[in-house]
């Protein structure tokens, strides 16, 4: 891991000299997945998240129009702060670039999700070997068998991150994840993929693929990663992600917001909650 301030990261992403993934970059600091929709989404993307708190645990939101979100740096610029975005046109992927301020609009908010990187940095320092840093390359991520919980036009299938460890570790990675619900807590499967939809590791659907040697354990994580399913089904006729595993990289302190979901999120925000086009219904957290 390199030791490295949130805002440095950002201003390398700003610049134009950093566009890779940010798994063990800056280990001390919250990261964040990315979703920016125009506010006539905003309210279905809302309860979507509300819904699905395992794999879309909401840490930030922005204001309409508004590129900045004091609460997670004082900064940001949500529109060229993230390493690599990608661009999708009526649910399909049209392309990825390193700035979108060509793409803002008055009318754009962003909804910043929490992100398993930030506890693998936690495995790290508990000595836990996290093989993909080691690597350094991307976590391998897949769509799963499990459909998340509708939330207006947004459904669609869990992504999850996978790791290996050794059997006997399963428990302590279990207890020591059950600390960062706001980076997606505990694994929702371990054991067998194929239980879970998936049917080749070596043939991930966002990511690298990593060598899991025959003595270890998969372990599978519900990812940020998802909201990109749901938005192929949804198609809005625009939707900007970050690309997988190119984060948002934020000024909060990970060690600040332990066992707790961050209160980052502006509470007067909450009346998109009453825009909604749909009336639907569930309490989510099924698989914590």
């Amino acid at each position: 891991m390199k030791t490295e301030l949130g805002s440095q990261i950002r201003s390398l992403a700003r610049s134009g000299e950093f566009a890779g993934q940010t798994s063990g970059r800056a280990p001390d600091y919250l990261q964040g997945n990315v979703v920016i929709l125009p506010e006539r989404y905003a309210s279905d993307f809302l309860h979507y998240c509300l819904n699905n708190p395992k794999p879309c645990p909401l840490i930030g939101l922005s204001k309409p129009g508004d590129p900045t979100i004091p609460a997670l740096g004082d900064d940001i610029d949500i529109r060229r702060d993230v390493p690599s975005y990608r661009v999708y046109r009526d649910g399909v992927l049209s392309g990825q670039s390193t700035d979108i301020s060509d793409l803002w609009s008055s009318d754009m908010v962003a909804f910043v999700l929490g992100c398993s990187f930030t506890f693998e940095a936690a495995l790290i320092r508990n000595g836990y070997r996290v093989r993909h840093v080691e690597l350094g390359c991307n976590v391998p991520m897949f769509k799963t068998n499990i459909e998340t919980i509708p939330g207006g036009i947004f459904s669609g299938p869990m992504v999850v991150t996978m790791r290996s460890f050794p059997e006997h570790q399963i428990p302590e990675i279990f207890d020591l994840s059950f600390r960062y619900p706001h980076a997606h807590g505990t694994p929702i499967h371990w054991g067998d993929p194929e239980e879970i939809g998936i049917s080749d590791i070596r043939s991930p659907d966002y990511g690298d693929a990593v060598e899991v040697p025959d003595d270890e354990v998969l372990a599978f994580w519900a990812c940020g990663v998802t909201p990109q399913a749901s938005i192929e089904r949804a198609k809005p006729d625009i939707c900007i992600t970050h690309a997988p595993g190119c984060m948002l990289v934020t000024d909060v302190l990970s060690a600040d917001v332990l066992s707790e979901t961050p209160p980052v999120v502006d509470v007067s925000l909450t009346h998109l909650l009453t825009q909604s086009t749909s009336n639907v219904e569930g309490n989510g957290g099924n698989l914590s």
